[in-house]
């Protein structure tokens, strides 16, 4: 299946380490000289805000998906190609992954990491059959790949399951991780449940 854009979850944290918002920008740079549209959290702030002003800069299409409260905050971002403002984090997330066909993580807190968590799901159930890529900058998502390989380990998920994610190191790395990735069915979900 080709890949045209590409969902990214990343923070919203402006009090992180610059690092990761320069990841951020250099990972819109880079979707955006490789052709990818671009579809995010719809937010201005944080990496997400350096993640989109990067890609709209370098002439890619950016569409956001976010909350009405958020919205009401004054957090979107009124610069996008297309910002979709919806009722609530659950239409959020699956109007994100309805539109893309690739995921990436970037290092955030408890929302990227559920969000991630939920695409790993979606695609062990055969729900969502796109690559999932994470940026491991500063080996910020070591501990949560050891984890997935604990779930492995222990049999909680299958062999091959290590099949639905890959990890790059830097966020120029990405295109050649999409592009590489294994092809992936709704028929994992015969393999979903482990007896």
């Amino acid at each position: 299946m080709p890949i045209e854009s590409v969902c990214v979850y990343c923070a919203s944290s402006d009090q992180a380490p610059p690092l990761y918002a320069d990841a951020a920008a250099r990972l819109g740079r880079h979707l955006a000289a490789e052709g990818f549209a671009l579809v995010y959290g719809g937010s201005t702030l944080g990496s997400m805000g350096c993640l989109a002003h990067a890609a709209l800069d370098a002439g890619g299409k950016v569409t956001g998906v976010i909350p009405r409260f958020m919205d009401d905050l004054e957090w979107g971002h009124r610069s996008l190609t297309k910002l979709h403002v919806v009722d609530d984090m659950h239409e959020r997330k699956r109007l994100m992954l309805h539109l893309s066909d690739a995921v990436v993580a970037l290092p955030g807190g408890c929302g990227t990491l559920e969000e991630l968590f939920e695409a790993i799901t979606w695609k062990r159930l055969g729900l969502y059959l796109g690559p999932i890529v994470l940026v491991n900058v500063n080996r910020f998502f070591d501990p949560c790949l050891a984890l997935l390989s604990r779930c492995v380990e222990e049999r909680f998920m299958d062999e091959r399951h290590r099949a639905m994610w890959s990890s790059v190191a830097e966020p120029e790395e990405v295109a050649a991780a999409l592009r590489a990735a294994p092809e992936w069915s709704s028929a994992a979900r015969s393999f979903a449940a482990l007896r």
